[in-house]
C-alpha cells in the first residue's frame, strides 16, 4: 500500500513538473516572438532620403531623426572613442541635411514666424498649430530660432550633440562638442551686430586659442582655427552695427578699450592680448584703418 501511494505521489510530481516546464517553455517562446517582432519592425524601418522632397511631411523627418539618434546611440555603446569621433561627424552632417529639408518643408511657417511677435507684451503669441509644430520638432531635438532681420531658422537644441556623445569621444572632441553646446545657447549676432557681450566674446576667443594650443593635431583643428580667427576679428574690429571704434576718426570706444585692458591683464601671454595691445597702439597713433587691418592681418571667413 505504501509503495502504491509513493508511486502515485511520484507520478503527480512528474506531471506537475512537466506542465510547469511546458508552461515555462511556452512563455519563453512568447517572449522571444515578441522581441523578434519588435526587432523586425525596427529593422524594417527605412529612413527617408536626405534628398529633399515635397512628398515628405514634417512627421517623416522627425521620425527619421529619432531613428538615427537611436541607431547612433547603439553604435556609440559598442565603439571606441576614436570611432565615435567619426560617428559624431557623420551624425551631425546627416542631421544638417535633414534640417535643410525640414526648413524647405516649413518654409512658409519660417517666413511668418516673426509675425507672431507681440511688441506690447514683448513676447511671442503662437496659434495652436505652431505650438503643436514646436512640440513635434522637439521630438527630434529641434527648435525654432529667431536669428534677426525677420528671419527664423530650425536649429538643433543646444545640448543635443553633447547629450548624445558626452564622454564617449576623445578629449578634444568632448571639449569641442561641449563648448559648442554652450555657445549655441544664445544667439551670437543679429542684424549685422554682436548680440553677446564683448567680455563673453573675449572669453570665447581665449577658449579657442587654448584649444588650438592643447590639441594641435586634432582633426578638428582646421575648422577651429577658422572659428577662432572669426571671433578674434570681431573682438578687435567689431561688426557693422557694433564696431569697436569710430570709423570717422579711428577712436576706440571706451568700453572696448576697457575690455582689451581686461583681457591683457587676465591673459597676458595670449595672442588675443598681444593683438589687443597692437590694435590700441595703432589706433592711438592715428594709423589709417585700412593700414591697421593689413598690419593686424587676421583672415575672417
Amino acid at each position: 500500500m505504501i509503495k502504491k501511494s509513493l508511486a502515485a505521489f511520484i507520478l503527480l510530481v512528474s506531471i506537475f513538473s512537466c506542465k510547469k516546464e511546458a508552461s515555462k517553455t511556452s512563455q519563453e517562446k512568447i517572449e522571444k516572438d515578441t522581441i523578434s517582432i519588435v526587432e523586425t519592425k525596427e529593422d524594417l524601418f527605412k529612413p527617408i532620403d536626405t534628398t529633399c522632397s515635397s512628398k515628405n511631411k514634417t512627421e517623416d523627418y522627425i521620425e527619421t531623426l529619432q531613428w538615427y539618434k537611436q541607431k547612433t546611440e547603439k553604435e556609440i555603446a559598442q565603439n571606441s572613442p576614436e570611432q565615435n569621433d567619426k560617428l559624431y561627424e557623420a551624425y551631425s552632417k546627416i542631421r544638417e541635411k535633414y534640417i535643410v529639408c525640414l526648413s524647405e518643408t516649413l518654409g512658409k511657417v519660417l517666413e511668418e514666424y516673426v509675425n507672431y511677435y507681440d511688441s506690447e507684451s514683448n513676447s511671442y503669441k503662437f496659434p495652436e498649430n505652431i505650438r503643436k509644430l514646436s512640440a513635434e520638432l522637439k521630438k527630434g531635438s529641434l527648435e525654432f530660432r529667431e536669428v534677426g532681420e525677420g528671419y527664423t531658422e530650425i536649429w538643433s537644441v543646444p545640448d543635443h550633440y553633447f547629450s548624445v556623445f558626452k564622454n564617449r569621444v576623445t578629449p578634444d572632441y568632448n571639449t569641442y562638442i561641449e563648448q559648442l553646446s554652450k555657445e549655441s545657447e544664445s544667439l551670437y549676432s543679429a542684424d549685422a551686430g554682436l548680440v553677446i557681450s564683448w567680455k563673453e566674446l573675449g572669453e570665447r576667443t581665449i577658449f579657442w586659442e587654448n584649444f588650438i594650443k592643447k590639441y594641435p593635431k586634432s582633426p578638428l583643428i582646421s575648422g577651429v582655427k577658422v572659428m577662432y580667427n572669426s571671433y578674434l576679428y570681431d573682438y578687435l574690429f567689431g561688426m557693422d552695427n557694433t564696431p569697436t571704434h569710430e570709423h570717422s576718426d579711428g577712436t576706440l570706444y571706451d568700453e572696448n578699450r576697457q575690455e582689451f585692458n581686461r583681457i591683457i591683464k587676465k591673459y597676458p601671454n595670449s595672442n588675443v592680448a598681444k593683438k589687443s595691445k597692437e590694435l590700441m597702439s595703432l589706433f592711438d597713433a592715428k594709423v589709417p584703418e585700412e593700414e591697421i587691418h593689413k598690419i593686424i592681418n587676421i583672415e575672417r571667413e
